[in-house]
């Protein structure tokens, strides 16, 4: 290999290329981009499930039809359904005639919610819906949708405690975070779009008979607690149904929100029942995020053959990126549970959750213990299959909707499908922590892996290690996240310094070497420039000579591919972190500047000087002039102009262009695929490279300060300081300059028994 070019095109080759991977994967989230309003596709197109009119039953399957289109099922989720039910479950009775679905009492007009905005009681207010009893919202009473609403609320919060007579105002209603996944299906029944609430009422079949619940058919008997009736064409009650939000006082306990479930057979004879209703969908996308990052997760468990109790619940390798799901839809997939991999392995569904960048929405098996150990959705949802509707503003939403399974019910029998709902931060002290959470294992909602990306290549192991030990840090010792941030970056170039001062100490040893023999090269250059060949054998020839390696400076680059880990793990952990969301560095010294924005969301850009309106360019939008990213650019080309030791070897003009253009990339482009990167990302890779540059100049004046010592003197140091790679090439070229020195002097060399 010829050492300029390992040294000079293939190093800063194989640099760049390690940086435009990041760009591709990071910064256009491998081509996936955020939903816009020309990305609206109509239901003609995709073949989505839509939602039925109020109380027109169908049983049609045909998408086309004027009825309500559901998409048919993989043959595979119809085989396992079959499984699970017997045939005499399935065999169904003459089907009550002319079902349909009305309020048992008033209609609902204006429902009222549960749960309240005092953080001190409850995490959230639930705000229904009139139609299909689902939630319209839900308004988090202590998280806001940014960090000057959540400053402003905190100093009210410490006003109120401190029992100051007039405390600054809260911020408005509006500007409290809600967590919704409203949107519109089409309904080719009535050709109109019909606005579906989270965790709507669909359907109930009877005997096989279709009936739908959604709209208004409910009566409202308590806060939270919402009941309706299904007649027969003669009017006769058939089934009550009743769906019931209960939620538990306290701030951290209010996140255990139940939804019961139950149908009454009043029909005095035997009905086989089956519960169908809307689930987790799309959830709003965070304002900051420049990245799709919202993805559908399954938490399962093994088969009874792999764990006996069915107690250890599993998330790996059941995550769904959003894209993947629409494209399933757009080639007619629907079905997401089961899919080919859990019937494979036979796995059983526990929870069921859709998540953004900070939160999560899920459903999962109502496991209360002593009363209720179970810890699968069985039966209370079988299978989970997906449909496009569309939002407000025209882009496209993906729904779920959850098909629970048949239960045979006697005269006077009550069945229950009943659910427990996660509705809040993916905050590890919750999800982690918390029972029945812990237990269920939630926490498998928390990713740390970037868009387009695999769980192992993004290692996530790391980012999970190195998110503890930042809180460890903030808790502890600093109690800020800017400090912990550059505490913990100087914990990281810590332990890797014995490396990077071994490649370093490498790098410039190999440096030297191949400027002592520059002249040499030269002359062989010139004496074999028409016989390549001939050229690299007498080059190699005297590399051995001379003892020195030509492939010395790829060891220079370990210490980068054994930092990548490190770099993509950090990447992925600040840009998910929930603990950084609205968190202010350097204890918010720059907002009592007249509340200047500037670093006041770590999980946001730093904002320097915010726009009065946002600049739409190609890859993300532009809010604010943010001054990180360009200050990192600076500290590049300080390092590459004035740190950069100089070039030993004769590069050619087309070498020495290659070289400007990779300094120019470097210095432009990291700036660039960071520039709406959170701040407290790039406060680390800033902060970082200021130590970086600060730890190569030590290594060089040390190099340079032992060059200067006696020959005694250095033989006096312990060999251990060089490592052993150094010690080898330094041998060997102290023996080639030996045997050198015996041929100018015209010693004959010594035998092998001479030497004993």
């Amino acid at each position: 290999m010829n050492p300029n070019f390992a040294r000079r095109v293939l190093l800063p080759l194989l640099v760049a290329a390690a940086a435009g991977l990041v760009f591709v994967l990071v910064v256009t989230g491998g081509g996936r981009r955020l939903p816009t309003d020309g990305d609206a596709t109509s239901s003609a197109d995709t073949g989505e499930v839509v939602a039925g009119s109020e109380n027109t039953p169908s049983t049609t399957d045909d998408p086309a039809s004027d009825g309500v289109a559901t998409p048919k099922a993989p043959e595979a989720s119809d085989e396992r359904r079959d499984e699970e039910r017997s045939a005499a479950d399935l065999a169904a009775t003459e089907p009550p005639a002319g079902l349909y679905a009305e309020p048992i009492g008033e209609a609902i007009a204006a429902p009222s919610s549960i749960g309240s905005l005092d953080p001190d009681r409850h995490p959230y207010r639930i705000d229904f819906a009139p139609t299909g009893a689902g939630i319209e919202k839900i308004v988090f009473s202590d998280y806001w949708r940014n960090a000057a609403e959540n400053r402003r609320a905190v100093a009210h919060r410490r006003a109120v405690e401190r029992g100051d007579a007039d405390p600054p105002p809260l911020p408005a209603e509006i500007d409290r975070y809600q967590l919704t996944t409203l949107g519109r299906l089409y309904s080719s029944a009535t050709d109109t779009w019909l606005d579906v609430p989270l965790l709507a009422m669909r359907t109930l079949q009877i005997d096989g008979a279709e009936v739908w619940l959604f709209g208004a058919v409910w009566s409202e008997t308590a806060p939270g607690v919402f009941e309706s009736v299904v007649r027969d064409a003669d009017g006769n009650a058939v089934v009550e149904v009743e769906r019931a939000y209960r939620i538990e006082d306290g701030p951290i306990e209010g996140y255990r929100l139940s939804l019961q479930q139950q149908v009454r057979n009043v029909s005095g004879r035997e009905l086989v029942v089956t519960w169908g209703n809307y689930g987790p969908g799309d959830l709003d996308p965070d304002r900051d995020s420049y990245i799709e990052v919202r993805r559908f997760h399954f938490g399962y468990v093994m088969p009874q053959n792999r764990d006996p109790s069915r107690s250890i619940v599993l998330a790996s390798d059941q995550m769904y990126d959003r894209k993947e799901v629409v494209d399933r839809i757009r080639d007619g997939d629907f079905s997401l549970w089961p899919n080919a991999a859990s019937l494979d392995a036979d796995l059983s569904a526990s929870w069921f959750g859709s998540t953004n960048r900070y939160f999560g929405l899920a459903v999962h098996a109502a496991y209360d213990p002593p009363a209720a150990t179970s810890k699968l959705l069985d039966p209370s949802v079988l299978d989970v299959r997906t449909q496009l509707g569309q939002s407000e503003d025209g882009g496209e939403v993906v729904f779920s909707l959850l098909e629970g399974g048949a239960k045979r019910l006697a005269s006077g029998e009550t069945g229950a499908w009943d659910l427990g709902v996660y509705a809040g931060p993916l905050e590890r002290t919750i999800l982690i922590d918390r029972e029945p959470f812990a237990a269920l294992n939630l926490g498998g909602l928390i990713t740390y892996v970037m868009n387009s990306c695999c769980t192992i290549c993004t290692f996530s192991w790391l980012a999970n290690l190195l998110v503890v030990f930042l809180t460890f840090i903030h808790d502890w010792v600093v109690f800020d996240w800017g400090l912990s941030i550059i505490l913990l970056v100087l914990i990281v170039r810590g332990m890797l310094h014995p490396l990077t001062r071994r490649s370093q100490i490498q790098m410039t040893r190999f440096g030297k070497g191949m400027a002592e023999l520059k002249p040499q090269i030269d002359a062989l250059q010139a004496k074999y420039k028409d016989d390549p060949r001939k050229l690299q054998q007498e080059q190699m020839r005297l590399y051995r000579e001379r003892g020195v390696n030509p492939a010395g400076c790829l060891g220079g680059m370990l210490p980068m591919f054994l930092q990548m880990p490190i770099w993509i793990a950090l990447y992925a952990m600040l840009f998910f972190a929930f603990e950084l969301r609205q968190q202010p560095a350097f204890f918010g010294v720059f907002q009592l500047f007249g509340g200047w924005g500037f670093l006041g969301d770590l999980s946001a850009p730093d904002r320097f000087i915010p726009f009065s309106k946002p600049i739409d360019l190609w890859l993300f939008s532009v809010s604010g002039l943010n001054v990180l990213p360009l200050l990192m650019g600076l500290v590049f080309w300080f390092q590459q102009k004035y740190m950069t030791p100089p070039t030993t070897a004769t590069l050619t003009d087309e070498q020495k262009q290659q070289q400007k253009i990779m300094k120019i990339m470097m210095v432009v482009m990291f700036p660039v695929m960071l520039y709406a990167a959170p701040s407290g990302l790039t406060l680390y890779i800033l902060t970082s490279s200021c130590i970086g540059i600060a730890e190569g100049r030590i290594i060089r004046k040390r190099i340079a300060y032992l060059d200067t010592l006696p020959k005694d003197e250095k033989k006096a140091k312990p060999s251990k300081t060089r490592d052993k790679l150094g010690r080898m090439y330094a041998e060997a070229l102290e023996r080639a300059q030996e045997k050198q020195r015996q041929k100018q002097r015209g010693d004959k060399p010594k035998r092998f028994k001479d030497r004993k």
